[in-house]
């Protein structure tokens, strides 16, 4: 934990000092060596009252520290008096999860089910392949209508299989892998995959990080509920644009004459053949 209550107010962990978690209000102390990031750790010797809870890595504590520090780390409570401990949960309520080591997929069921009113964010990173296979991949996204808005036919192809049938919004943030060319404009672009499926595909954002940032940590609802109802309303939009185009298309058609009937000399009409 980066967090834990030393004399009535959250510290992080400092050599020598004591604290208590703000879980499950047991006796944590600092531990601060040479090789792992600082941290606090149980008395009792256990790894963690939260059963949730993951080693944090520098890409955690990069990303937590994008956000206020009142927001990090904080202990959210379910009607049944359940808790886990939220990696940033705005002062709006709003749960964000880093997610860097893999996740079985029933388990991130289970956890947003808990927490409701979340996001996502995945390092893509994670295995050497995953981003360039994305980055293969992504050449046959397609653009819909909204800037910054794709189609993609088959997310699975694209994104680790484990997250594609999430039920709320997944970040995936593919920034950390050093083999990407600093050029690369795709290297600080966020690539945000939708819940829901159009009859065609998933529906994904390419959002810039600091837009992310900025507008998860004041109105998150502005970017999800419009993108949500986007997804909701695509088919509908693409089978307008299909008609449209269709009947564009049979206005452009060239006007031909029929061809001439030959007529036989006992007065009947020949089959259909051109007259020369």
């Amino acid at each position: 934990m980066k967090y834990a209550v030393v004399n009535g107010e959250r510290q992080e962990a400092q050599r020598g000092l004591s604290g208590i978690c703000e879980c499950c209000d047991s006796p944590v102390t600092a531990r601060c060596g040479e090789v792992n990031i600082w941290h606090w750790a149980h008395r009792s010797g256990k790894r963690s009252c939260d059963p949730w809870w993951e080693n944090q890595t520098e890409w955690h504590r990069a990303w937590k520290g994008q956000f206020p520090k009142e927001w990090h780390e904080k202990v959210h409570f379910a009607e049944n008096e359940e808790k886990h401990i939220a990696d940033v949960k705005t002062d709006q309520g709003y749960v964000i999860e880093f997610q860097h080591s893999h996740l079985d997929p029933k388990e991130r069921a289970i956890r947003t089910a808990f927490y409701q009113n979340m996001i996502w964010v995945v390092n893509g990173t994670r295995l050497k392949r995953d981003y360039p296979r994305f980055l293969e991949k992504s050449k046959h996204f397609s653009p819909i209508f909204k800037p910054g808005f794709y189609l993609v036919h088959f997310p699975e192809e694209c994104f680790p299989a484990e997250w594609v049938k999430s039920s709320v919004e997944v970040v995936f943030d593919f920034q950390g892998n050093p083999s990407i060319d600093p050029q690369d404009e795709r290297r600080n672009t966020l690539w945000c995959l939708l819940p829901g499926r159009t009859r065609r595909g998933a529906v994904v954002i390419a959002v810039s990080r600091q837009a992310f940032i900025t507008t998860v940590s004041k109105q998150p609802r502005l970017l999800l509920d419009p993108a949500r109802e986007y997804v909701d309303n695509l088919d509908k939009l693409l089978m307008e644009q299909e008609e449209l185009m269709a009947q564009r298309s049979q206005q452009q058609q060239v006007w031909r004459p029929s061809p001439r009937r030959a007529i036989i000399p006992n007065g009947r009409s020949n089959s259909i053949l051109p007259q020369h």
